[in-house]
């Protein structure tokens, strides 16, 4: 009789739904721009942000090698469209180098696209920075001069946080791509990267998309 009446209770009791690996993506992202720009004497300046066209967030990367290093992580990517901010894309980003180093470590990049060309490119299917798009590293604080020189140069800048410390990096040679699957799972829905950050877009913004849009409307202005 009372293994019964357990049997029978243990419909009644709701269990937890998980968060899906795409929403702790936004949720990650959304964390690490905020971080980042919180930090104020070191974070990406205004004068960049408020230009921007798009901005990718690639949290917790896999960064390493010996001699020669390479990463992998997966992101997402909003632009911004007449001055309102789109849904965020899925996108992965694998190979490169950070220059000299042994070991292996997590490193949040985050990419800055300056003008609607490098926009453009980097939703595409894939295309490959440093070949496709002219990327520099990008400048941090309130240096106004070296970001207007560098906006003249660069249509994507490039900025890495690794063990609390912020700064331009160098990514030339890594490979963006769509992650259709993840946009899929996510929006229920078989979208391209440019049918969700130009338009006409997923339709419903589920949670955590919100929180991200918030975010880049604070700092991005």
């Amino acid at each position: 009789m009372a293994a019964a009446v357990v049997l029978l209770a243990v419909p009644a009791v709701p269990f937890a739904r998980q968060e899906s690996d795409e929403a702790r993506r936004i949720r990650d992202a959304s964390s690490v721009f905020g971080e980042i720009m919180a930090a104020e004497d070191s974070g990406i300046p205004e004068s960049i942000l408020g230009k921007a066209e798009g901005i990718a967030v690639f949290p917790s990367m896999v960064r390493g090698g010996f001699i020669f290093g390479g990463m992998r992580g997966r992101g997402i990517l909003s632009s911004r469209n007449s001055g309102v901010w789109s849904p965020p894309a899925f996108l992965t980003l694998t190979g490169g180098s950070f220059g000299l180093q042994i070991g292996g470590q997590a490193v949040d990049l985050v990419l800055v696209i300056n003008d609607r060309r490098g926009l453009e490119n980097l939703v595409s299917n894939q295309f490959k920075l440093g070949a496709d798009v002219a990327v520099a590293a990008g400048p941090v604080g309130r240096d106004a001069q070296a970001a207007t020189d560098l906006q003249l140069r660069a249509q994507i800048l490039s900025y890495s946080r690794s063990r609390g410390l912020f700064a331009g990096v160098t990514v030339n040679g890594s490979t963006v791509r769509q992650d259709r699957d993840a946009n899929q799972r996510f929006y229920g829905q078989p979208l391209d990267t440019k049918n969700i950050v130009f338009g006409p877009g997923p339709g419903p913004r589920p949670d955590p998309i919100p929180g991200w849009l918030e975010t880049l409307d604070r700092y991005a202005r």
